[in-house]
């Protein structure tokens, strides 16, 4: 990473540049919106809502449901078809053979 003031090669975690002592802004990508792939029960829309949000997916797809409820059937299900098609699958995370699931939980060996 190189400091925006001064152009010097800097350390990539650092919050200030050792030269010139300018502030470095995180270069964070923007997380896109996109359907889960694995957390999902029809399409995987609530579950990339929740993912994008950093929200439990039960929680959000209990307000969907609330929220299609008391709007009508008919404009939460043509809301949830039109993101079904706008919002892209995300990938497939696939680990190397041999590798710990992080997802699953090990049980201690007796």
């Amino acid at each position: 990473m190189y400091c925006s003031a001064c152009q010097r090669e800097v350390i990539d975690y650092s919050n200030f540049c050792s030269f010139c002592g300018a502030r470095q802004s995180p270069s964070v990508a923007p997380r896109r919106l996109m359907r889960s792939a694995w957390d999902k029960k029809i399409a995987g829309v609530c579950g990339g809502f929740s993912e994008h949000f950093d929200m439990d997916p039960t929680i959000f797809r209990i307000i969907f449901v609330f929220v299609t409820l008391a709007t009508g059937l008919l404009p939460g299900i043509i809301a949830y078809i039109v993101a079904w098609i706008l919002m892209p699958q995300a990938p497939y995370v696939v680990t190397p053979a041999g590798a710990p699931h992080s997802a699953a939980p090990q049980s201690p060996a007796p």
